[in-house]
Order: structure tokens, then sequence, then C-alpha cells
């Protein structure tokens, strides 16, 4: 999103248009998946078909086998039985059926025409049967679930002529091994899905890792962001001692930019404050002496601006007083002619923020609504600020009422160094003052936009985080 948008939003949001969250936004970041569970998933889903795949191939190996086996199996159940039964007179045949049927499970009874019967082929694997089993017995075979609604394995065959049905227990053949099936499958999809957590989470834990010290780096924190470098991925370990290297390198920059700082501030305001004394003392034209107090002054107020600019992000946020804060900015106002203040804000708004940033921000946007923001037809910079809670947000609009922007410039009033036409032409600043508010509200978790105002003037929209209440 450009700051030229940003500043159309902020603009929104102070005048009530829009609601501070965009709900888009929270309902795409709730559909997304970290690295952990969308590898997870992906390999879930690998192993699983694969899974599949395999138990079907397996179950079509094992399809002719098995159908062969059982149906051997019956054929010599019955030519067992039917030998048996042949070879024994009437006495022993009636003993021998009675035997069969109380130690074996095995009953032979007539089959009479008007049995019902249900046909035992009702899918593959029983066609596949019957047809093994009408092969091995002959033509006139049947195989049956159920004989005149009496469950159970019924074969019907022929001896000497006549029919005969064979009941036995439908368990002693097993038809399919469904169960079997059904365990190893779940077995092998729960091994599965562990290792797929496991190898998710070896994938995971580096770069969440890596993620944690990135955002370390970011807070300025070098010390915590150091990875292990001892670790077996080659990969892995390479980018951890190329992350270590950079921090370190990034932590002895952000040092020298303290000494730096700090030797700017000796070396430079020393001998322009013993300068500015020798001037007043030495020149006796008060005109030029006057000039260049200025110009020495506006030296001093520059590299206070680099100094401000290249202050170190971290800060320590506390409940402020918005309306004390704003007051003490004022005081450094209050006697300018050129400058006419209008204040609408209440006074029990409570800031999350550090007063003395707070106070550095509200001072800059003054400075620059004072320089830039005069009327062309009274030269006096009209300032109005105003402040309101909505929610858990405060927010806070500086604006002036002077000839603005144009929209070209206005997303780049923020970028470091950049002056707009106004200001290159009277270049009494070093182009920093709004780069340095947008940096102080952002590392006090808010945000900052431009906008030009309906009416004519700029706009400084600032969003702060409200302080809760006790």
């Amino acid at each position: 999103m450009s700051r030229l948008t940003r500043a159309k939003t902020s603009a929104a949001l102070l005048s009530g248009a829009i609601p501070l969250e965009t709900s888009s936004r929270g309902r795409q970041s709730r559909w997304r998946l970290s690295l952990f569970w969308r590898t997870f998933f992906l390999l879930a889903l690998l192993l699983i078909g694969s899974i599949l795949a395999w138990l079907q191939t397996l179950r079509a190996l094992e399809f002719e086998p098995r159908a062969f086996q059982t149906a051997q199996q019956i054929a010599s159940l019955v030519n067992l039985s039917r030998a048996a039964l042949i070879h024994s007179d009437a006495i022993a045949r009636v003993s021998l059926i009675k035997t069969m049927r109380e130690q074996e499970g095995v009953r032979i009874v007539p089959r009479e025409p008007g049995d019902k019967f249900e046909p035992f082929d009702t899918d593959a694997l029983g066609q596949r049967i019957s047809l093994e089993l009408r092969s091995k017995l002959g033509p006139g075979t049947e195989l049956a679930n159920s004989v005149n609604q009496e469950e159970g394995l019924w074969v019907g065959f022929v001896i000497d002529g006549d029919n005969y049905w064979m009941r036995t227990n439908r368990d002693r053949f097993n038809r399919m091994a469904g169960r079997t099936w059904i365990i190893w499958l779940i077995t092998a999809a729960a091994l599965s899905l562990a290792g797929a957590a496991v190898i998710a989470r070896l994938i995971n834990r580096p770069l969440k890792q890596l993620s944690f010290a990135a955002s370390r780096v970011r807070e300025g924190d070098f010390n915590a962001s150091t990875l292990d470098e001892t670790v077996a991925t080659s990969e892995i370990r390479a980018v951890n001692i190329g992350f270590n290297r950079m921090s370190q390198k990034l932590a002895k920059i952000e040092q020298d930019r303290a000494i730096m700082l700090a030797g700017i501030s000796h070396d430079l305001r020393t001998p322009l404050a013993r300068l500015r004394l020798e001037t007043e003392l030495s020149v006796a034209d008060p005109e030029a002496r006057a000039n260049m107090v200025t110009d020495i002054a506006q030296l001093d107020a520059i590299i206070g601006k680099f100094l401000e600019y290249a202050r170190p992000d971290k800060v320590e946020l506390s409940s402020v007083v918005l309306r004390e804060v704003v007051d003490a900015c004022l005081f450094n106002v209050r006697n300018r002619p050129d400058m006419r203040i209008n204040l609408d804000l209440s006074e029990d708004l409570v800031v999350l923020a550090d007063a003395v940033e707070l106070g550095r921000v509200i001072s800059n946007l003054l400075e620059n609504a004072g320089r830039y923001g005069k009327s062309v037809h009274t030269g006096v910079a009209q300032v109005d600020i105003a402040a309101k809670a909505r929610d858990k947000w405060v927010l806070i609009r500086v604006r002036d009422h002077g000839i603005g922007v144009s929209e070209a410039q206005l997303e780049n009033l923020t970028k470091p160094f950049y002056r707009g036409e106004a200001a290159r032409t009277a270049a009494n600043g070093a182009g920093l003052g709004l780069a340095i508010v947008e940096k102080v509200v952002l590392r006090m978790g808010g945000t900052f936009a431009l906008s030009n105002t309906s009416s004519g003037g700029l706009a400084a929209n600032i969003k702060l985080q409200r302080a809760p209440t006790a």
C-alpha cells in the first residue's frame, strides 16, 4: 500500500467513514496455514494415497488365490461327505449324518423343489468361487447364503441322482478378510500420520527458529538472535552460520553508529557554540551578527534532526496524558506571532507512548505546520490539533490551513531528506522532520499518514494505542 493510500485511509479513520480494522484481511489471515500444517497435510495426503494404492493392489493380487482356495475347501468337504454317504448302508448313513452334524457342524438334508435360497454369488468374489466350485463338482452345483431363511453356507450337490443340501458354518471359510484389512489400514495410516508430523516438525523447526531470530534482530536484540551452528543438516547449518554473522555485523554497525552519533554531538556542537559566542562578541554590524547567529542555530538544528532520526528503535511505552504533552509542546510556540493554535482534545485522553518521543512528534508537526502552513493572505499559520478515542485507539490530527501539497509529492513527504517545493525554496531544514515523526510513531506501535484536506491545508493523522483504564 502506498503512502498516498495510507493517507486517505487514515483521514477516513479520523472522520469515522470506515472502521478501524479491515475485516476482509482478518478473514483471509484466519484461513492461512502455517508451514508445519501445510507440510503435514501434503505428506499425509501422499502417504494415505500410497497406502490405498497398495491396499488395492494387494487385494487384486489376493483375489484369485482366495477364490481358488475357498472353492477347493468347499469342494473337498462336499466330496468327502458324498463319498462317506455313498459307501455306507442305510443304518450307518443315519449315524454318519448325525455325527457330522454334532462334531463337524455339517448338516445334510434333502433338497426339495420348493426350497427358497439366496444365491451366494452376489459379489465378484462369490461369483468367482461359484464358478470354480461348479467346475469341480459339476454343473448341478448350487452355492447359497441361506435356504428357507436359514442362514449359513449351503452347497447343493447330487448323490446317485438325488439332490441334497449341505450346510456348514460360514466362518470355516474366510471369505473376506475385511476386518484384517481395516485394522492394517488404520495402523498404517496412524503410523504414516505420525511420521508426517515428525517430518513436518523437523522441516518447520529451523525455519521457526530463524523467524524468531529475525524478529529479535528487527527489534534490535542482537544477543538473543544466535542460531545453533552445530546442527547435523549442512544446509541449515550454513543458513544459521550466515545469519549469525549477519547479526554480528549489524550489532557492530549499531555500535559504530552510537559511537559516531556521540562524536557528532561532541565534535560539532561544541565548536558551533564557541563560534556563536565569538560571533556575538566580535561582529560589530548587528544585522550581520544576527544573520550569522541564525545560520549557526540552523546548523545546530540540522545536527539535532540527524541525531533524532538516527536514534535506536528501542522505546518503553507507558501511560501518557496526551493533553499534558501537547501543552508542553505549545509552551515553546505560544509567543510566536505567525502561529495560531486551536485545540480540541479532552483532558482524560491517555495513550500508550513515550512522553519524550511523543513530544518530539508533536513538536516536529508544529514546526512543519508553522514553517510551511502559513496562509497566503495573512502570513499566519493556523494549526488545529484534535484528538478523540475510538475503541482501543486514540486518533490525533494536526492540520494547517496552508496551500497543502500536490498529490504527487504527498507520498514522498515522509521519505528521509525529501523536501517539497516550498521547503526546498526556503532551504531551512534537512528534510527529516516528517520522516522522524513516522519513524517514532511506528516504533510506538501506531500509524502515521498525511493527507490534503478538502478545505485546504495538510493534515497529519496519527493513531496510537489507548492506555487501559485502571
